[in-house]
């Protein structure tokens, strides 16, 4: 019986069917066919206790390429998740950069504000003893 995703492979008659992957499902065409061929040629005993062990390797094979699908699914989004925190690690970043930067220059614009608001303070009190001095040179003069 035949699927669009697969070939459904029944163990025993009424029993629940799996649908195989298209390369399991090639794989197990052409070891029929084998079996086929070679129970035309020597016997159906031939390959009677081989069919079984084939159909459990091909069963397992089948769920070892759906696991390695999910796998591949997984590691896409991890891909892309990972891409999305490096592109968010860049921008923050540069945010951070960029305020670092901004951080410096208002440091150094306090930095010149305090040194021109000391040297303010220094030409001031030199005035004010300027002016200390000679309020006393004309105190001494009055009297």
């Amino acid at each position: 019986m035949e699927l669009e995703d697969g070939v459904v492979y029944q163990e025993e008659p009424g029993g629940s069917g799996a649908v195989m992957s298209e390369r399991v499902s090639g794989l197990a065409g052409s070891i029929y066919r084998e079996f086929e061929r070679l129970i035309g040629r020597y016997d159906e005993e031939v390959v009677k206790e081989l069919m079984p062990l084939v159909v459990a390797v091909l069963e397992n094979l089948d769920s070892v390429f759906a696991q390695d699908q999910e796998h591949q699914v997984e590691l896409e989004l991890l891909r892309d998740d990972n891409e999305q925190l490096i592109t968010q690690y860049e921008r923050e970043k540069a945010l951070r950069k960029h305020a670092e930067e901004k951080f410096i220059e208002f440091e150094d614009s306090q930095e010149q504000e305090k040194k021109d608001l000391q040297t303010r303070v220094e030409s001031l009190e030199s005035q004010t003893r300027q002016l200390e001095l000679k309020a006393k040179n004309y105190a001494d003069q009055s009297k």
